[in-house]
């Protein structure tokens, strides 16, 4: 993969550093985790959505618990 440059001001670079430096990591290594970690944080945001348009429609939630038994008892998930 290629390298670019990205012009950011001192201050942003300064704190991009630090913040790279309490992760161990080189300023380059933590970008990238951080650019998949936003990725990853709009995917699970878009699908959550999806999850909250699909189980508000008229009964999915009784199928749910038709088909696979509805959710646990208190009891049950204490002892798992």
């Amino acid at each position: 993969m290629a390298d670019t440059t990205l012009k950011i001001d001192t201050e942003t670079r300064d704190r991009l550093a630090a913040l790279a430096a309490e992760h161990g990591q080189s300023m380059r290594s933590y970008i990238t985790e951080l650019a998949i970690e936003q990725e990853n944080q709009l995917k699970l945001g878009r699908a959550t959505a999806s999850f909250r348009d699909a189980v508000s429609q008229p009964g999915i939630a009784e199928a749910f618990d038709r088909d696979f038994g509805g959710l646990p008892t208190r009891a049950a998930r204490q002892a798992a």
